[in-house]
């Protein structure tokens, strides 16, 4: 161990009070700075990864980000519905492969309801072309052949842990969808909604978790959001009209309309010709987007919002690293008389400029070390928290390479710093530091 190394362990020791104090600031600084970095790629990690293996999402004329929104991640609510005959016409295109029509518009204890096909479960790819997978039970019916199979429903994991439901459990859905906030669940947020108590739901199936805004979501099939709905008309109960569930198979559940659709082609060649053969189509408005395309535009409409939080995080830092120096400066005074017992022993001012740099450079690289151990004990503790009622999964693992670069910045930041002290302590003579003033 060197000696300028050895004597800065020893000054620090000296001194511990101030210097944990210190260390604490230049740790919370770090912290903050890589827990909004580390939330920033986890969010777009999350929205990335919501779906894949969809060419075009379909619905009615909006912008492209909002139908992304509220078709794929269920925030915010659709301006107009698709009717049933374009989407019709839309899997009727040579070039479709598959299409899976999606109804929004109801709920349950906060939480949206999906209606679709059993076509979702086959289609539906998430992450790394990942298929939806089952914890308990099985998908709905395909083709309700019995009357109970239409009030089939598929739950979310977070749905089902949330509230404790299990397989052959009923529930009851609600008309109307909260529709506010990243979750989508919780207990409705203090909204009321008319119930469809008449016609209770059976849970016959727990999706495993799959990290999606599915995890926060309830599937039926769209009879059976045509069933509910059977008797209700202008978004309300008809006064005096009353259909029981036995006899809703009386008439006709083909949907009228869904919210949007996903869709798959043969080949991704032709991506664009059906994009605008949808967006020209002539019966009703449509708009046609490509998922990811439509992801990059997000990305750059919040991009300004991620680098405030940055500029706001590097300006806690530079507060962090300047409360450090202070301290040191502030020390100088004091060791003033310290210093230059070293000088008269024979220490040059170099080796004093060499004490104090070092001393700064330890401060934060313990300030560093600190602030990681608080960032994975935060993160360990809030990550059930933020999964559970923002659908947010924080990663604990390793930093990474932009985390690196960040933290090699703040040490570079404080050992620049730590020339103002150093400079400082160089330039005391020997003969200032011995003198006694009074």
């Amino acid at each position: 161990m060197s000696p300028v190394f050895a004597l800065s362990l020893r000054s620090i020791a000296n001194r511990r009070l101030s210097v944990a104090l210190t260390v604490v600031a230049v740790a919370l600084a770090v912290a903050l700075l890589l827990g909004v970095e580390r939330l920033r790629n986890d969010a777009r990690a999350g929205f990335a990864q919501t779906l894949s293996g969809t060419d075009l999402v379909v619905g009615a004329r909006s912008g492209p980000v909002q139908l992304l929104l509220y078709s794929v991640f269920h925030l915010g609510n659709a301006t107009n519905n698709v009717s049933w005959a374009s989407i019709e016409h839309v899997a009727g295109l040579p070039q479709v492969k598959w299409l899976v029509p999606i109804a929004l518009g109801d709920s349950h204890r906060g939480h949206r309801v999906v209606g679709t096909t059993a076509a979702f479960f086959t289609h539906y790819r998430h992450g790394e072309g990942r298929a939806l997978a089952f914890a308990a039970g099985r998908p709905f019916a395909e083709a309700p052949a019995r009357t109970e199979d239409i009030f089939e429903v598929v739950i979310g994991a977070e749905v089902a842990a949330r509230h404790g439901y299990q397989v052959g459990q009923r529930i009851v859905l609600s008309h109307g969808s909260v529709g506010s906030g990243i979750g989508g669940g919780g207990d409705g947020g203090g909204l009321r909604f008319a119930e469809h108590a008449d016609k209770p739901f059976t849970i016959v199936g727990i999706l495993a978790r799959s990290g999606t805004p599915l995890d926060r979501a309830l599937l039926v099939s769209l009879e059976g959001i045509e069933a509910i709905h059977i008797d209700w008309l202008g978004g309300a109960p008809m006064p005096g009209v009353t259909i029981a569930p036995e006899h809703v198979r009386k008439f006709d559940l083909r949907p009228k309309s869904v919210t949007a659709a996903l869709v798959g082609l043969h080949s991704r060649t032709a991506v664009f010709r059906v994009q605008r053969q949808i967006n020209t189509h002539a019966d009703e408005a449509l708009t046609a987007i490509l998922p990811g395309a439509t992801l990059q535009e997000l990305w750059g409409l919040v991009g300004i919002a991620e680098q405030a939080l940055l500029a706001v995080s590097a300006l806690v830092v530079a507060v962090g690293l300047a409360g450090m120096i202070a301290v040191v400066v502030a020390s100088l005074g004091e060791r003033r008389r310290e210093l230059a017992i070293l000088r008269a022993l024979g220490a040059s001012p170099r080796q004093v400029f060499a004490l104090l740099a070092v001393e700064s450079v330890l401060l934060a690289l313990a300030g560093i070390a600190v602030g990681l151990a608080l960032l994975y004990g935060a993160g360990a503790a809030l990550a059930p928290w933020l999964a559970s009622q923002h659908g947010l999964h924080l990663s604990l693992g390793w930093p990474s390479a932009g985390e690196w670069r960040l933290l090699a910045a703040v040490l570079v930041a404080s050992l620049a710093a730590s020339l103002v002290p150093a400079l400082r302590a160089y330039r005391y003579s020997l003969a200032d530091g011995m003198t006694i003033r009074v």
